[in-house]
């Protein structure tokens, strides 16, 4: 598999973005995703059991596994609303249907941005004739800027290989910066690919890489209502994939994981206010739910990436943080590299290599590997630091 620019785009598939007053500064905020043809369709969805009625509305159109357009609007999470907030995505949806002509079951509605906030449809409405006139292959930087919030750059990747003779494209568009955490990370997510898989193959993999993906990475420990990920087959290349065991099924996953995985680490480094990329490996644990607990407990712990931020090599906070994990240990019998440098041994510190490590935290990509000693099961987690700018951004997001 290789890359390839963005902006040529999957057959078969059309995008835009543009401005329709959602947000000040006549900032792009309305995204549109329009296949030639209605595609099979998967979704993932925040658990979250409080959910942004476009979560609810699209949940519900995804039933049959099919769709033929994507509306997204930035700047307003069509949450908490009420009914209303149900009625908006479904005028909006509809509307759109009938500029596109498309069936408007067909049309699935994605939103971020401020919660309780009533949506001002008659904005997104009026937007249509330019939104629809401008869709084009090369339209995905458009929509990537389009569908931003506290993101500090657009995040997109491409990849194509040869499955079956036939030349197959994935490319992925995601945004998320910040209310990011696993099961489901907080984000909206578009794939879109020409293959031409089997419906039931189609929920499965989205599901795994989500879970070895999307799952596995923490800015601030926060979980929102409008967390989506959608992707997209419109069979365009015509070679079916089919069962798990084939050459095709396996190449198709290797880089559908390849996309999900790098816009995974975009979200994660572009964490808001972020100043590096930390991973937290946990090995040798108990059970597998033990390095899950461990890994995800020194990710979110507060004390722990604020000590980064100040690249104060503080390796107590992250032995303070795996005992109160849940996780089965012994502290005594806890080693941690940084970077690969030994820091901690039978739960002690290594004064001999503190100057190392101390270098080792001022680097912008941090890897931090646990041994518990304690099993053979590991779990991998990405994470960022927590600065001041991520304190300002919160505190004033909607003023």
């Amino acid at each position: 598999m290789k890359s390839f620019p963005i902006k040529e785009g999957v057959p078969g598939f059309l995008f835009s973005g543009v401005a329709c007053g959602l947000k000040k500064d006549n900032q792009k905020d309305l995204g549109l995703i329009v296949s030639t043809n209605p595609c099979s369709a998967a979704g993932v969805f925040t658990k979250n059991r409080v959910q942004a009625a476009p979560v609810v509305l699209c949940k519900k159109r995804l039933q049959k596994g099919r769709v033929q357009a994507v509306l997204v609007n930035s700047g307003n999470a069509n949450a908490f609303i009420g009914k209303p907030g149900i009625d908006n995505a479904v005028v909006t949806c509809d509307e759109l249907s009938s500029y596109l002509g498309v069936n408007k079951n067909l049309v699935a509605p994605c939103s971020t941005g401020v919660i309780g906030v009533p949506l001002a449809t008659e904005k997104i409405i009026g937007a249509f004739p330019e939104l629809v006139k401008k869709a084009s292959s090369g339209g995905i930087p458009a929509f990537a800027e389009a569908i931003m919030t506290t993101d500090s750059f657009p995040k997109t990747t491409a990849l194509k290989s040869t499955v079956n003779g036939e030349t197959i494209k994935i490319c992925g568009i995601a945004k998320g910066a910040g209310m990011i955490m696993p099961d489901m990370a907080t984000m909206l997510c578009f794939i879109v690919t020409n293959a031409a898989i089997e419906k039931p193959l189609l929920k499965q993999l989205l599901l795994q890489h989500t879970d070895e993906t999307f799952n596995r990475i923490t800015v601030d420990g926060e979980m929102s209502t409008n967390d989506t990920v959608l992707l997209l087959t419109n069979g365009h290349a015509k070679n079916t994939i089919t069962g798990k065991s084939s050459k095709a099924y396996k190449a198709f996953s290797a880089m559908l994981h390849d996309v999900m995985k790098k816009l995974a680490l975009m979200i994660v480094k572009d964490g808001e206010g972020a100043t590096k990329l930390i991973t937290i490996r946990i090995v040798n644990a108990k059970t597998e739910s033990d390095a899950k607990k461990a890994a995800r407990k020194v990710a979110n712990s507060l004390l722990v990436k604020t000590a980064f931020f100040g690249e104060d090599f503080n390796w107590g906070r992250i032995m303070g943080a795996l005992g109160s994990s849940g996780a089965a240990m012994n502290p005594e019998k806890v080693t941690i590299y940084f970077n690969n440098i030994i820091g901690v041994k039978n739960g002690q510190g290594i004064g001999k290599n503190l100057a190392r490590l101390q270098n080792t935290v001022k680097q912008d990509t941090i890897n931090v590997r646990i041994d518990l000693h304690n099993g053979s099961k590991e779990y991998e987690i990405h994470t960022c630091d927590l600065s001041y700018e991520y304190v300002k951004i919160n505190a004033e997001y909607t003023t």
